[in-house]
C-alpha cells in the first residue's frame, strides 16, 4: 500500500512577480490537498522569486517581499507538507534556499551547496554557499524525505550526505534551462545518483520562457532500484502526482502525462514556440509583426508566430524592393493563405529612393556596394518599427545563428525588433525544422518552394547568400565546431576542413562582436547560444 502521495508542480512562476506567485503557491497547495489528495507539495527551485532573478537579489526591498512571503505562505499550509523555494536572505548573505512547510510555520529550510557558475549560471555572483549547513530531512507520513536542490545532484556527495541523515526518498526541485540533448544527460545522471545512493528521486523542473531561457519542465520520477519512469510532457504546465511505496522504494505515476514525441526537431521546435509565446505574453504583447519575404527563416518565424500566439495576433508584412522576385511575393501570400495569416504590402522604393536621393550629393563618384543594399534592409526595418509603434504589437525578426555568427545580417535593418525566435538555429537545422514542421501539420505550411529554393537576400540582381559565404553546410560544420564545441583554428583544420575557408568564417566571427551585442535576444536551443551563454569582449587583440 502506498505510504505518501506526492504532487509536483510543474508551472511557470514568472521572474519577479513575487506576490503573484505567493497567492499561485497558496493556491495550489490547497489544490495539491484537496484536489489531488497529496501528503507532500513540491514546488520548483526559487519558484516565489522566479528564475533567474539576477540583479533583483541585489535590491532589499525584493528580498525583504521574498521573506515576508514565504512566512505569509507557511502560515496558510494546513493538512500538507510543501516544498517550497525562495530566495533567503540571512543578514549581509543570500542563499538558494528550499522551505519545509507544515502546519503554519517553517519547519526546515535547506541551502543549496553547489552554485553553478558557467554556461547561462550567475548563481556565485548572488548566493552563498552555508559552511554549517546540514542535510535536510523530515519525517512525512512515516516517510523519511530529503530535499537537494538541482544542481546538487550533479554531485555525489550532497546527496550521499542526505541518504547517510536517513532520507528514503529525496526531492529535487530545479531550474534548469533546456538544450538540446540534455535529457539524456538528465537521464544517466539520474541513473547514476541512484545506482550510488540506493534511493529513489522526483525530479521536479519549472517549466516556462525566461527571456533567452526556456525551461522544459520534463520532470523525472527515479525508483530506487533504478527504473527512470518517463518524463513528463515537456514544455507544458501540469500537476503531476505519483504515490511512493515505501516497502518497495518505488513510484506509481498516478497523473503524469508523458510526450510522444522527444525527437530533436520536437523539442526544439516547442522550446522556441514556449519561448516565443511566453515573452510577448509575460511583457504585455499579444500581438507580432514580422516581414515575410518568402524566404526560409521568416516562412519558420510566421510558423512559430501562429503556434504561439494564434493566426489572428499575428501580421505578416510583405516589403518589396526592386529586386523583389515575383516568386518572392507568390510564396509569402501562399503561406499567408495556408496558415490563416493576415498580409500587407509596403513597397521600400519609395523609402529607398528617397535615401539615395539624400545621399546623392555625398555619395556621388563612389562605387555601389553593400551600402545600397543595407539601406533596403534598414527601410524595412524602419516600417516593421513603424507598424508596430502605431497600432501596438512586437516585431519579431528573423535572423538565424549562421547569419548573426558572421554577421550577414543588416544592423538596423532586418535586425530591428524585440525577440529573435530562431536567433538559436544554425541555417541547416532551420531547412531541418521547416520540414519537420510540415509533417505535423495535415497538409504543409511551408511551400516547399520556399524550402527548395537557393537562400537569398535579394538585395542586388540575381543574389545568392552562397555569393558571400560558403555553403551552408559546410559554414554550420564550422560554426558548430568553433561557436558550441569552442574548438580551435587548428581543430577545426585538422578535421579537414579548409584552411582558407576555416580562416575567413572565424574572422568573420570575431568582428561581428559587436552586432550580436545589439541583437534582440532569442530562445536558447544549443549548448552554446550567443548571449549570456557566450560572452566575448567586442574589443579584443587575442587571436
Amino acid at each position: 500500500m502506498a505510504a505518501l502521495r506526492i504532487a509536483l508542480a510543474q508551472f511557470d512562476f514568472p521572474v519577479g512577480a513575487v506576490l503573484r506567485n505567493e497567492q499561485r503557491i497558496v493556491e495550489m497547495i490547497n489544490e495539491a490537498r484537496d484536489l489531488h489528495a497529496a501528503d507532500l507539495v513540491l514546488f520548483p527551485e526559487l519558484c516565489l522569486s522566479g528564475y533567474p532573478p539576477e540583479d533583483l537579489l541585489y535590491r532589499p526591498g525584493f528580498l525583504a517581499e521574498c521573506s515576508a512571503a514565504i512566512v505569509r505562505i507557511a502560515a496558510k499550509v494546513k493538512g500538507i507538507v510543501a516544498v517550497v523555494g525562495w530566495p533567503e536572505s540571512a543578514g549581509a548573505v543570500v542563499y538558494n534556499a528550499a522551505s519545509v512547510l507544515r502546519d503554519g510555520r517553517v519547519e526546515r529550510t535547506n541551502r543549496k551547496r553547489e552554485l553553478p557558475n558557467y554556461a547561462v549560471f550567475d548563481e556565485r555572483r548572488y548566493f552563498e554557499v552555508d559552511p554549517d549547513g546540514e542535510p535536510c530531512v523530515v519525517e512525512v507520513n512515516g516517510v523519511q524525505v530529503g530535499v537537494v536542490i538541482c544542481e546538487d545532484l550533479w554531485f555525489a556527495e550532497p546527496l550521499a550526505a542526505t541518504v547517510a541523515a536517513g532520507a528514503e526518498l529525496v526531492l529535487v526541485p530545479n531550474a534548469s534551462p533546456f538544450e538540446r540533448d540534455k535529457h539524456a544527460q538528465r537521464d544517466a545522471l539520474l541513473a547514476a545518483r541512484v545506482a550510488e545512493a540506493k534511493v529513489a528521486l522526483a525530479y521536479l523542473n519549472v517549466v516556462g520562457g525566461q527571456d533567452a531561457l526556456v525551461f522544459d519542465g520534463a520532470s523525472v520520477l527515479a525508483d530506487a532500484d533504478g527504473h527512470i519512469h518517463p518524463a513528463a510532457r515537456a514544455f507544458e504546465d501540469h500537476w503531476l502526482t505519483a504515490d511512493y511505496d515505501v516497502a518497495t522504494h518505488r513510484f506509481l505515476p498516478r497523473h503524469w502525462p508523458v510526450d510522444g514525441d522527444e525527437s530533436r526537431d520536437s523539442l526544439a521546435w516547442r522550446a522556441i514556440v514556449r519561448g516565443t509565446r511566453d515573452y510577448c505574453r509575460k511583457n504585455g504583447f499579444d500581438k507580432v509583426w514580422l516581414g515575410l519575404s518568402g524566404g526560409i527563416d521568416s516562412a519558420l518565424v510566421l510558423c512559430v508566430a501562429v503556434d504561439a500566439l494564434g493566426a489572428d495576433n499575428v501580421t505578416g508584412v510583405r516589403m518589396p524592393s526592386r529586386y523583389t522576385s515575383g516568386l518572392s511575393n507568390d510564396l509569402a501570400d501562399e503561406q499567408a493563405q495556408a496558415l490563416g495569416v493576415k498580409i500587407v504590402e509596403v513597397p521600400i522604393e519609395a523609402p529607398f529612393r528617397g535615401f539615395l536621393d539624400a545621399l546623392a550629393p555625398l555619395f556621388a563618384g563612389a562605387t555601389v556596394d553593400t551600402t545600397e543594399e543595407n539601406l533596403q534592409s534598414r527601410s524595412r526595418g524602419v516600417i516593421l518599427m513603424a507598424l508596430s509603434n502605431k497600432f501596438g504589437g512586437l516585431v519579431l525578426t528573423t535572423g538565424n545563428k549562421s547569419e548573426y555568427a558572421v554577421g550577414y545580417a543588416t544592423i538596423y535593418g532586418d535586425m530591428c525588433g524585440a525577440y529573435a525566435p530562431i536567433k538559436d538555429l544554425y541555417k541547416t537545422e532551420v531547412f531541418s525544422l521547416a520540414r519537420w514542421r510540415n509533417t505535423v501539420a495535415g497538409a504543409p505550411v511551408i511551400p516547399e518552394a520556399v524550402i527548395n529554393r537557393p537562400p537569398s537576400a535579394e538585395l542586388r540582381d540575381n543574389q545568392t547568400d552562397q555569393d558571400s559565404l560558403p555553403p551552408y553546410d559546410v559554414l554550420d560544420a564550422i560554426l558548430l565546431r568553433h561557436v558550441d564545441q569552442e574548438q580551435s583554428r587548428d581543430e577545426i583544420v585538422g578535421a579537414g576542413f579548409d584552411a582558407t575557408t576555416v580562416d575567413r568564417v572565424l574572422r568573420l566571427v570575431r568582428i561581428s562582436e559587436w552586432k550580436r551585442h545589439q541583437s534582440a535576444p532569442g530562445p536558447k536551443v544549443s549548448r552554446r547560444a550567443f548571449g549570456r551563454e557566450r560572452r566575448y569582449p567586442i574589443t579584443s587583440g587575442w587571436r
